[in-house]
């Protein structure tokens, strides 16, 4: 490869999913006259509050060469633990649902972190199996009933609005720059990087490798657990299936924003690109009347294209 290929490779490599996200936004402008309208606009923004919070929680497993196949479960659990708090006779603060939530969440991802860092058990295994259990404990934990009755205040989390902007988008913006500072300017943020790139030789620096491993997935799960407060507060009924399948969009946001599969590459901005463009091909293609199934075989090509640019790029590395 001589110079000038090398720099238009380098250039695509770093720039080509900012590129693909602008072509894919214009196209769909001509395609449809409702996209950029400021509501639809608005709209997507509400609709990738839940999937961006997920992604940002497996950005950080997935930096550390990990995976997490059970965070729509665990949204579904999680959801369903915190509206029990506001619903009926039981209604509390929605601080304590909150609460309720993103600790079942972390719950969660604490149990399949350390089995995943202690017990060495494959992370592909262990939150498969997770899939299963969260699923299953949501049915037990309420005889597979829906929650309903929400209260007000609780549903305001899901559907109301600060300054004209929705507030799901609000707790989204303010999670990801948290993340990101965490990352960026962060002994910790530099550790999960480390574990990512090379677990042995991180461990042999000095980090406490083990640790970082089980708390990425403490993270992931409290992410999915702060989903599930927005999902929930949005349907404003606690469903037992909710976030079925939700691991797929989460996944697929990181791996097409730039984090590599092999850990200790990508970032959470990068994530948010991926949401965007999952987001708004969901939108497009709901614009233009195509079948939900077809959307699914689309994202599925996505995710696939984005892997084999990703391994393009590190063998051209």
């Amino acid at each position: 490869m001589n110079r000038s290929q090398y720099f238009s490779f380098r250039t695509l490599s770093r720039y080509g999913i900012l590129i693909a996200f602008a072509v894919l936004c214009v196209t769909l402008s001509f395609l449809s006259p409702y996209f950029l309208t400021a509501g639809n606009l608005s709209n997507i923004a509400l609709q990738i509050s839940v999937n961006g919070i997920l992604a940002i929680g497996m950005t950080f497993v997935i930096l550390a060469a990990g995976i997490d196949l059970s965070v729509g479960s665990v949204l579904g659990m999680a959801g369903i633990v915190a509206a029990s708090m506001v619903a009926g006779d039981t209604e509390h603060s929605p601080l304590v649902a909150v609460g309720a939530g993103v600790a079942t969440g972390a719950v969660l991802g604490l149990v399949n972190g350390s089995i995943i860092a202690w017990c060495r058990v494959p992370a592909f295994v262990v939150t498969l199996g997770m899939l299963s259990a969260a699923r299953g404990f949501t049915q037990i934990y309420n005889d597979g009933m829906p929650v309903p009755g929400l209260s007000d205040a609780f549903v305001f989390l899901g559907s109301g609005r600060l300054l004209e902007i929705p507030v799901p988008v609000w707790i989204f913006a303010a999670l990801l720059l948290a993340a990101w500072l965490v990352l960026e300017y962060t002994r910790y943020g530099r550790y999960v990087y480390a574990v990512g790139g090379n677990e042995k030789s991180a461990r042999t620096s000095g980090v406490p490798t083990r640790a970082v491993i089980a708390s990425v997935y403490v993270i992931c799960g409290a992410c999915a657990g702060l989903a599930s407060i927005i999902h929930t507060a949005r349907s404003t009924t606690a469903l037992v299936d909710a976030g079925a399948g939700y691991e797929l969009d989460a996944i697929a946001a990181v791996v097409i924003g730039g984090t590599s599969l092999t850990g200790g590459v990508g970032g959470v901005f990068g994530s948010l690109i991926g949401v965007l463009i999952i987001g708004v091909i969901n939108n497009g293609l709901d614009l233009l009347g195509v079948e939900s199934y077809y959307q699914q075989v689309i994202k599925g090509a996505v995710i696939v294209l984005a892997v084999l640019i990703d391994v393009a790029s590190r063998k051209e590395t």
